[in-house]
């Protein structure tokens, strides 16, 4: 039997409206970027909510899709973030989303992008952010939620729902490409979103406080530690940033105790590994 044609348009645009819904605002940025080089094509394309729901539009995307390239979106603010931050979860812990939503880190939408694998966009102010203090927000949500830090910053793209993960490595044990499918969808702001903007203000600078700490022999704090230990795995490459998290946790928690002392060799206690 031929697969009907419009019923894959009607499903696609119902996901569509369904993370538009989710997340609200007037553009969007979306980018078309190839399963295999990764590499994005040229040019910046801003959609309007009406565009992206426009089923000649989403006929194009979805020929673009089987074609094999991947299709992303962000709510475009220019040089500023839209309020939304992205938390990327490769490998969630059990319940994650149920400990976000006790913090008050309530995400207004959730995609499946593969089996075992969740994008999270948190709605944390109306009011447009500076990308340092958006890029700080991120990383701190995915320090705290494990998320990957190569994806923790204030314009990285995620996925548009109703499409295909084309990714070689996504693929299922008969070679298909799984859909990014919408879990949860209700627009709102996260309650403790003000609360999270507020603490990422009191946090090093993610671009000099390496230098800072470093230049002037001071010692951070724990808290300071634990961050400054995340930035410098995020200025890492993505694939070896992707590796850290690998690292035992014994192995962590001394190089952030180690940092805490400000580096002093005769602080620093012998690596532990981790039981697990």
């Amino acid at each position: 039997m031929t697969p009907d044609p419009n019923r894959g348009l009607a499903l696609t645009l119902r996901a569509i409206r369904r993370q538009l819904d989710a997340m609200p605002h007037d553009l969007y940025l979306l980018r078309l970027i190839p399963c295999h080089t990764r590499r994005p094509l040229p040019g910046r394309r801003l959609w309007t909510p009406d565009e992206l729901l426009d089923p000649r539009r989403v006929r194009f995307l979805r020929i673009r899709n089987l074609e094999g390239f991947d299709i992303y979106i962000h709510p475009d603010n220019f040089d500023q973030n839209a309020g939304y931050i992205l938390l990327d979860l490769d490998h969630p812990a059990p319940r994650v989303l149920d400990c976000m939503r006790r913090n008050g880190h309530h995400p207004c939408l959730v995609l499946e992008t593969s089996p075992g694998r969740l994008q999270a966009w948190i709605h944390v102010c109306t009011a447009s952010l500076e990308p340092g203090l958006a890029t700080a927000i991120a990383r701190l949500l995915a320090l705290t939620y494990g998320g990957d830090p190569a994806s923790a910053d204030w314009h990285h793209l995620g996925r548009l729902a109703g499409f295909a993960n084309r990714k070689p490595a996504r693929r299922t044990l008969f070679g298909f490409a799984p859909w990014v499918k919408v879990l949860h969808a209700r627009a709102g702001l996260a309650p403790a979103g003000g609360a999270l903007i507020e603490h990422a203000r009191t946090l090093p600078s993610p671009r000099n406080s390496a230098l800072t700490f470093s230049a002037r022999g001071i010692h951070a704090g724990p808290a300071e530690a634990r961050m400054l230990y995340h930035n410098c795995v995020c200025r890492l490459p993505a694939n070896i940033c992707r590796l850290s998290r690998s690292i035992p946790i014994g192995f962590r928690l001394v190089a952030v105790d180690y940092l805490s002392h400000g580096g002093s060799q005769k602080s620093r206690p012998k690596p532990r590994r981790d039981r697990d």
